[in-house]
């Protein structure tokens, strides 16, 4: 016994063993395989591998005919033929050609072919029996031709009917009739001419144009090539004359009579899946009409009728096709009929085809043969060729259907021939019968390796070929144990199926195969595989069309794979080829599929499959390509109507993204040509609609569907549609009535488009009266679209309507609409005018109203007007800029923001409306209380030594108050996130204008601070920086002097040089002096600085009566500071901004008062520059 043991799983095995019974088989022959032939020689039947067909024609266009037959069979067949029944050598006749070790001739197509004309049989023998293969016949067709004949004028009386035959000759099927002129036109078929089945040409009655003298039957044989002609026939009608009376007439109408097929039955019989063709070709007067009806039962489905109705045709018929037929030709004077008895019969079939068997001697063979047909079929045994009872044996029988072979032998090995047959055709059938014993033989490699899934099934193999069928036996390791559980099942062929697989199943298996004469045995080893899994499947898409979609798929699979694993991606079930060059857009990386510039062909169901030599996974996502819909189609109008038309679309495909609303777009010719404008939107669920048009207009119209995803492309245009002229639809709209002077009324309104004057002759009729009489309308009738009324009284209320006509008519009754006449300007001031100081940059006044009757007009609102008197710090009077506020409506009250503290102003109150401002109140003197200081316009360092800086500054352009002093701040910064503690000096002389900081740290950086006080706080900050020197220096301008003297030696000694450096430092001293003057009178200070703010605001109660932002700019102390004034003085830096300022001139009354409105002028505020070269310490 052969085996391979894997010794490292012995120990852990158990025995499986299966016993089962295995012969080799096969259904046609018993093919004993090459494994066997190569360890022993088999004797083995003929048998018939190739054939040729049962009817082999001879088609003159082919070169030869090869009659074929091959067998094969140990020892080597001979081969024999019979020819009608009596023996045939090819090999006698040199004129074909034959191959070696093969029953194949060939027929040369290079002579007379008819003297091969017949039916022949191949036989193939060797000494164990003899194979036979299907007669075939050979058919030499002869060229089909019609009999050259002349043939006599058909004469034929009008009205009566007549037939023109065809009589085609025989020929090699299928045949197909036409009838033609010489001239090669088709003879035009109707209800009253047609060609029957036999060819003949049928007339139910004759009428004149039928004389002609070329009518041509051609008969044409398709598989011959062959197209043959009749002799023309000429067709005589005769008329009646002139005698066109209604008896006349009479005389030519008759009732239906069938030209074929004749009496009033017949039968009609055909092979299983023939077509049925039946057909009833009448005559008569008027021509009759033809219907079908199967007796007892509907016509089949299948069924068809051609050649108007004639012709009855019912394809593939089978056996529930057989029945009564009846065809009734009818017309108004009868009816005629016929019955078909029709029988579908059959060729014979295989119910039981005999089987090639392999048996051991001394069993008992039992060959069963039958078949089916209509009529029933003969069955005939031949054995080895000759028939059954030409050959007896003791042991064998025919019993029934079946051939019983008892106690056989070797010697009763033979071939068994079946024959079924009727009319229709012949089976045969070779059953090859051998009688042996042989050993098991294994045809399965020994040591062959499994690999299966852990989960999934696996097949392993025990091919074995013996006689008698051997016993076989599955175990593993020696074990004895039977195997149990439903996962295992044993197939007759031997072959161990595991389903299930388990980690458990890993090892190594036997096959062992046993009969009567020996055994045999081989090994198998199992190996259990991890399964593969796609962890990360890819996810449905919705992309839109042009964009970049991204699918993911992640897999897990044995590591034993890893050569071998593929990541695959299918679409609809066909892999992507995944060409760089022909298909760029296709892009796999890491399990990613990538496609860009998506496209509609791109949408689909996406599979990624995850694949090993073993099994594979699956998963698969659908990816959407959404797009705009397509352009509506086939627009339709209908329902014409003058004022309307209905508009039905088809639409086109939504791309995924269901139409929300379709557009309908309309265009006209005549007074914007070629411009597109929206008429219409109806849901997308909707597939038309009623359009409401004006006259006269030639409108086309168009569609485009809107989606989610956007708008699509509009349809094409319908045809254009012409609307007739009609009155005006709707009258003008937005009618205006104002008063620019005191005694017009201006009336104006939006005329109609173009498109809604509805014809031509467009104008417009404008009625007016006043509101509160009883005053008739006032008409008058204008073309434009505005109208002035004069010699109104001053703001009375006015009705007005107009109203459109056309040529057509007059437009619908218009509505009223309401207005005053002109304004004049308000005539009264506002009374008692107070004011209430908020906080030193705010006020509120307060006003009582003026009286409508005052008022000539709409109120517009009240104006504020105010200027700066004086400021309390010098008490200086001077008139400062204009200011004015307006604030709309009816009110008692505003707010006047962004005053200079510490100030006196004086304001005035006014109304106005849409003419203008009315008089000024009285005047009203008011002062603010004082605010903090703005900021100082200079801070500069004047002067560096080791432990000192000296600073000089300017003191603040609007101090707001009386000065109280500065509080000066520094600290230490050095260019690094950690700074020293804020040291704060409080200077108390207002008049001080520089300052010296002491004990400062060498060559170090310091942050200055300097802020301006009253006795309400102090204001916004100004900074600076500036850094210590590493030596001493006076001041700029010695230092200077020192550097000279060390470099001329001794020079500073010299008396013209001092003299020259003390003229130098008084020449600064007065430049500064004169800066310190021109300041105090408003000159301007140049100023450019690096600093950071320290917030102060100072709290301004401003309510929302005012229309001033107020916008606070924050400094926070450095980080690290400690707590300064900074933290403790808040300073507020208001600026204004006014509404509704005037830019008059102010005109003042005897008594101080406003006439006019003022104009808005900001305060032009001076800065000072100081440029010193030198100073000397403070």
């Amino acid at each position: 016994m052969r085996s391979q043991r894997n010794s490292g799983l012995a120990g852990r095995l158990t025995l499986l063993v299966v016993t089962c019974l295995c012969a080799f088989h096969t259904t046609t022959a018993i093919d004993i395989p090459l494994e066997v032939l190569g360890h022993v020689n088999i004797e083995q039947l003929p048998t018939i591998t190739d054939q040729a067909p049962s009817s082999l024609i001879a088609f003159p266009f082919d070169e030869s005919f090869p009659m074929t037959c091959e067998a094969k069979g140990n020892p080597e067949p001979k081969f024999q033929w019979e020819k009608n029944g009596e023996d045939f050598d090819p090999y006698l006749d040199p004129r074909l050609m034959k191959e070696e070790n093969s029953g194949t001739f060939v027929i040369p197509n290079n002579g007379n072919l008819t003297e091969y004309q017949g039916t022949y049989r191949c036989y193939a023998s060797n000494k164990l029996g003899t194979a036979i293969s299907k007669e075939i016949e050979f058919i030499v067709p002869n060229v089909p031709k019609f009999p050259k004949e002349k043939l006599d004028p058909v004469e034929v009386e009008e009205g009566q009917p007549f037939i023109l035959k065809c009589d085609p000759p025989t020929g090699i099927p299928p045949l197909q009739i036409y009838w033609m002129t010489i001239n090669l036109q088709h003879i035009e078929q109707d209800e009253r001419v047609s060609t029957g089945l036999n060819g003949d040409l049928y007339f139910s009655h004759a009428v004149e144009k039928d004389s002609r003298r070329d009518y041509c039957c051609f008969a044409a044989f398709h598989r011959i090539r062959t197209i043959v002609q009749k002799t023309a026939m000429s067709v005589n009608v005769k008329t009646r004359g002139g005698d066109r009376s209604e008896s006349a007439n009479a005389i030519l109408e008759r009732k239906p009579s069938l030209l074929t097929p004749p009496g009033g039955s017949s039968e009609k019989q055909l092979v299983k899946g023939e077509d049925l063709e039946l057909e009833c070709i009448p005559e008569g007067i008027p021509t009759p009409q033809v219907e079908w009806i199967k007796i007892g039962d509907q016509l089949p489905v299948k069924a068809k009728l051609e050649n108007h109705r004639k012709l009855l045709i019912v394809p593939r018929a089978q056996q529930e096709d057989s029945g009564k037929y009846m065809c009734r030709a009818r017309n108004p004077l009868g009816e005629v009929v016929h019955y078909f008895t029709v029988t579908v019969e059959g060729p014979p079939e295989w119910e039981s085809e005999p089987q090639s068997q392999l048996s051991m001697i001394g069993s008992h063979v039992h060959i069963k043969c039958s078949a089916r047909g209509v009529p029933e079929p003969t069955i005939t045994w031949r054995v080895n060729g000759q028939l059954l009872q030409d050959s007896p044996a003791a042991n064998r029988k025919i019993l029934g259907d079946a051939v019983f072979l008892q106690n056989a032998k070797a010697s009763d090995s033979a071939v068994y021939q079946c024959e079924a047959s009727n009319r229709h055709g012949t089976l045969l059938s070779n059953a090859n019968i051998m009688i042996m014993n042989l050993q098991p033989m294994i045809l399965t490699n020994n040591g062959e390796d499994y690999s299966a899934v852990e989960g999934k099934g696996v097949m392993m193999h025990c091919k074995v070929f013996s006689s008698p069928p051997s016993a076989i036996t599955w175990s593993r390791d020696d074990s004895s144990e039977s195997v149990a559980g439903p996962r295992f099942t044993f197939h007759d062929n031997g072959s161990l199926e595991i389903h299930s697989a388990e980690k458990g199943d890993v090892g190594q298996y036997t096959c062992l195969a046993k009969n009567t004469e020996g055994s045999s045995a081989i090994d198998a080893v199992l190996y259990i595989k991890d399964p593969t899994r796609i962890v990360v499947a890819p996810k449905d898409l919705q992309i839109l069309k042009g964009s970049a979609a991204q699918l993911s798929c992640l897999a897990e699979y044995d590591e034993s794979f890893s050569n071998d694993f593929e990541l695959l991606w299918e679409k609809d079930n066909t892999q992507i080829v995944l060409n760089y060059t022909e298909n760029p857009r296709y892009i796999m990386e890491d399990g990613y599929l990538n496609i860009s510039d998506v496209s509609h062909g791109d949408q689909g169901v996406y599979s990624c499959v995850a694949k090993t030599p073993l099994d594979r996974d699956t998963a698969s996502a659908f990816l959407m390509v959404l797009d705009v819909p397509v352009a509506p189609e086939n627009l339709v109008l209908s329902e014409h109507k003058s004022k309307s038309v209905k508009l039905e679309w088809i639409p086109g495909d939504d791309h995924n993204s269901s139409p929300t609303e379709f557009i309908i777009e309309f265009e006209e010719n005549k007074w914007e040509p070629g411009n597109w404008k929206e008429l219409l939107r109806v849901p997308g669920n909707h597939n038309s609609a009623i359009l409401r048009l004006h006259g006269h207009v030639e409108y086309r119209f168009r569609v485009y569907a809107i989606s989610a995803i956007g708008a699509g492309l509009p349809s094409e245009p319908t045809e254009r549609y012409k609307t007739p002229p009609s009155a005006p639809d709707k009258n003008p709209e937005n009618i205006k009535i104002e008063g620019h002077l005191p005694h017009e009324m201006s009336i104006n309104w939006e005329p109609l488009l173009p498109i809604e004057h509805n014809g031509p002759g467009l104008e417009y009729k404008v009625s007016y009266r006043r509101q509160d009489g009883q005053e008739e309308w006032t008409e008058h009738t204008v073309k434009r679209h505005s109208f002035v009324v004069r010699n109104t009284p001053t703001f009375v209320p006015y009705e007005v309507k107009i109203q459109a006509r056309n040529n057509q008519g007059w437009g619908p009754e218009p509505r009223i609409v309401s207005g005053y006449s002109g304004e004049d300007f308000p005539s009264a001031a506002p009374d008692d005018v107070a004011v209430e100081v908020m906080n030193s940059s705010a006020v509120r006044v307060t006003w009582t109203r003026v009286h409508k009757d005052k008022l000539h007009g709409h109120l517009g609102g009240y104006r504020i007007n105010w200027w700066r008197l004086r400021s309390l710090v010098d008490s200086k009077k001077s008139h400062g800029d204009k200011h004015s506020l307006a604030f709309p409506g009816d009110r008692t009250h505003g707010t006047v923001p962004g005053l200079t503290p510490f100030s006196e102003y004086s304001l005035i109150v006014m109304t106005f409306n849409g003419r203008g401002n009315g008089p000024g109140s009285h005047p009203v003197n008011f002062k603010t209380p004082e605010g903090v200081p703005e900021k100082n316009p200079v801070l500069r360092v004047t002067d560096v030594k080791r432990n000192s800086v000296s600073l000089a500054w300017a003191p603040p352009l609007e101090p707001n108050g009386i000065l109280t002093g500065y509080v000066l701040e520094y600290q230490l910064i050095n260019d690094t996130e950690e700074v020293g503690p804020l040291q704060a000096v409080n200077i108390s002389n207002p008049d001080t204008t520089k300052w010296i900081l002491h004990e400062l740290e060498p060559l170090s950086k310091y942050k200055l601070y300097l802020r301006s006080c009253t006795a309400v706080g102090c204001g916004p900050v100004v900074s600076e920086e500036s850094t210590t020197a590493l030596e001493t220096t006076s001041s700029l301008a010695p230092t200077v002097g020192i550097s000279l003297a060390s470099v001329h030696g001794g020079i500073s000694t010299q008396g013209w040089f001092i003299g020259l450096m003390s003229a130098i430092a008084l020449l600064t001293l007065i430049v500064l002096i004169a800066c310190f003057v021109n300041r105090n009178k408003g000159g301007k200070y140049s100023v450019k600085e690096k600093e950071d703010l320290h917030p102060d605001v100072e709290s301004q109660g401003i309510n929302d009566d005012t229309f001033c932002e107020y916008s606070d700019n924050d400094e926070k102390p450095l980080k690290g500071s400690q707590r300064s004034l900074s933290r403790e003085i808040k300073a507020a830096d208001s600026g204004d901004s006014l509404v509704d300022y005037g830019d008059e001139d102010v005109q003042f009354n005897e008594d101080g008062s406003f006439i006019g409105e003022y104009g808005s002028r900001k305060e032009k505020r001076a800065s000072a520059e100081v440029k010193a070269s030198t100073q000397t310490p403070a």
